[in-house]
């Protein structure tokens, strides 16, 4: 289910952006009435493997500090308000303003008070912390490898799809973790700043392995 439809079309019917708190009621709806059907669907005699984002994982205070250490607040007026940017690997879009808002509702134009940006990043964070648990599909997982794992999908939005995620629920963690440097890359030119966020991700991964799943 891609659940940014669903996001959407609420923003669209309130004519607002949503609550942080309004996520997550949204997204918990969602999973039960997905997770419910599946049971629904099952045989009575089979096993309930309940999936990773029935945890309800949130990112931790470290995690929102990675995600803010390299997404930023750019742009900052004189009047204290925050204006949008382009995106440094194609010079224009997508637009990105706050800590790493995009969308369809965001161009050169876009201004934003600091708590405009502050409630974006918390509806964000928990919608991504979200899609991070499906994608883990129960795999043990740490807290500081959630985090690096969030922060990673909040700026490529891969984690369906990337390699890192496979080998991650395989239990390959140090062959995850060397897989956060093959992400580099924007407008098809290796940035440095990604070269540094990676690396920061990489590390705190590495960090919570060395721990052990809990």
């Amino acid at each position: 289910m891609q659940r940014s439809i669903v996001f959407d079309t609420v923003r669209a019917i309130l004519g607002r952006r949503l609550r942080a708190a309004e996520v997550r009621a949204l997204d918990g709806a969602l999973d039960r009435a997905l997770h419910g059907g599946l049971r629904d669907s099952r045989s009575r005699d089979a096993p309930d493997h309940p999936p990773c984002a029935a945890r309800q994982w949130t990112v931790s205070d470290r995690g929102v500090a990675l995600v803010k250490r390299f997404e930023g607040c750019a742009r900052r007026l004189a009047d204290g308000r925050v204006a949008a940017y382009p995106d440094p690997g194609t010079g224009a879009e997508p637009w990105t303003i706050g800590w790493g808002a995009t969308g369809p509702e965001i161009g050169p134009d876009t201004v934003w008070t600091q708590d405009q940006c502050d409630q974006r990043l918390a509806a964000d964070l928990a919608r991504y912390a979200a899609e991070v648990a499906r994608a883990l599909a129960g795999a043990a997982t740490t807290q500081e490898q959630f985090d690096a794992l969030v922060s990673f999908h909040y700026n490529t939005g891969a984690i369906g799809r990337a390699t890192l995620t496979r080998k991650h629920r395989e239990g390959d963690y140090a062959g995850a973790a060397a897989e956060f440097g093959r992400w580099t890359r924007a407008g098809g030119r290796v940035l440095r700043g990604l070269v540094r966020r990676r690396a920061a991700e990489a590390a705190l991964y590495a960090a919570g392995t060395s721990q052990g799943p809990r």
